[in-house]
């Protein structure tokens, strides 16, 4: 496979025509609510939307250029990725950090450089999301663990480690699942599921009773994706305030802690601007309507670490259902801070944790290190 240097440029009328729509903006009140109660809109969105015509898209885009980035055609379809190499003497374990949504490589790069000391991170854009083409459907977690694992192969890693969460950490599981011989070992901010989590205990079943609840509340944004894609997706593609909201709205809902102390909206118009310019809003909602296609994981037997983010969906979920998960399971943590974008919310901490869980490799099988 040939990889092919990149360089991030907006045409300068792209971003005009962003711009006019944002100062477009109709904003809407939602009498009877209060602050995010029925996600964003109003006067917070206004603010949001103010914040994103000033924000400096060219001194981004330098910033963001400044990192190594490469595509290369997988199976078809091109895949970007950014590269961090490791630095100093090594030894540099390979390690794959794989994003989840609503996000983006950006969102791992404050991560990516804590870690230069003893590792060299590659970044992907998952396939569907920003300069990574989507490929024929359907775009399972197995097919996307497929693409992740032919991208290591054409960058001369035999053997590599994978971190990361929800769609990235779903496709981690499949990598540790079918590809346990390439995996120096797979750490997970979301616990895996077993393919059957029929609860054996109290404590599985207060759990996976408490997540029904939970989605109840907070899955409408992910049955509009899983059913109507295209519907949402065409307004999304339309209005940049309503992209922004979408994006926000989450952030908002799955960070550990105050989302105006934790998240500098940078990375939210960082994000928004990325999937704005490559028009991939739609094409990211992919993996959720073909969601129902994926197959029952086999069990993951690759060396297994949890880390687990400080969200509400994770919030009590029992360890045993990740040894059903998880054959060679070496460590459960709960993340003292952190929540879904733990690796952005908490760069220093998140990079502990993953220096710990390969020193603790390194100990009980030799594999390569974290210092």
């Amino acid at each position: 496979m040939t990889i092919d240097e990149f360089r991030i440029h907006v045409p300068d009328e792209t971003l005009n025509d962003l711009r006019e729509r944002l100062a477009r903006t109709r904003y809407l009140s939602a009498p009877g609510r209060r602050g995010w109660e029925g996600g964003l809109g109003g006067e917070r969105l206004r603010e949001l939307v103010e914040g994103w015509l000033a924000f400096d898209w060219r001194a981004e885009e330098a910033r963001l250029d400044a990192v190594e980035q490469g595509v290369v055609k997988v199976d078809g379809s091109r895949m970007h990725f950014a590269r961090v190499r490791g630095t100093g003497p090594g030894p540099h374990t390979p390690l794959l950090l794989l994003h989840g949504w609503p996000s983006a490589f950006v969102e791992y790069l404050p991560l990516a450089e804590r870690l230069t000391d003893a590792f060299d991170v590659v970044i992907p854009s998952l396939p569907g999301f920003v300069f990574s083409e989507l490929p024929e459907p359907p775009l399972t977690r197995r097919a996307i663990a497929e693409k992740l694992h032919a991208l290591m192969a054409a960058l001369g890693f035999d053997r590599y480690a994978t971190f990361g969460g929800d769609i990235g950490g779903g496709a981690s599981t499949w990598l540790g699942a079918d590809h346990p011989e390439a995996l120096i070992g797979v750490q997970l901010l979301n616990a895996p599921f077993p393919a059957d989590d029929t609860p054996r205990d109290e404590a599985e079943r207060t759990y996976l009773d408490a997540l029904a609840a939970y989605d109840e509340s907070d899955g409408g944004y992910s049955e509009i994706m899983l059913t109507r894609p295209d519907t949402i997706a065409a307004a999304l593609a339309d209005s940049p305030a309503g992209l922004l909201a979408w994006i926000a709205d989450k952030w908002h809902d799955w960070v550990d802690g105050d989302f105006d102390r934790i998240v500098d909206s940078g990375i939210l118009y960082s994000i928004a601007t990325l999937y704005w310019v490559t028009d991939s809003i739609g094409t990211s909602f992919q993996q959720y309507y073909d969601y129902e296609q994926n197959p029952p994981r086999p069990p993951i037997s690759a060396p297994t670490g949890v880390y687990l983010a400080r969200e509400p969906g994770m919030s009590g979920f029992p360890r045993s259902l990740a040894e059903r998960a998880a054959i060679d399971l070496r460590t459960f943590v709960v993340a003292p801070a952190g929540g879904h974008f733990a690796g952005f919310e908490r760069p220093d901490e998140t990079a502990a944790a993953i220096r710990a869980f390969h020193a603790l490799l390194a100990q009980q099988t030799g594999s390569p290190s974290a210092r």
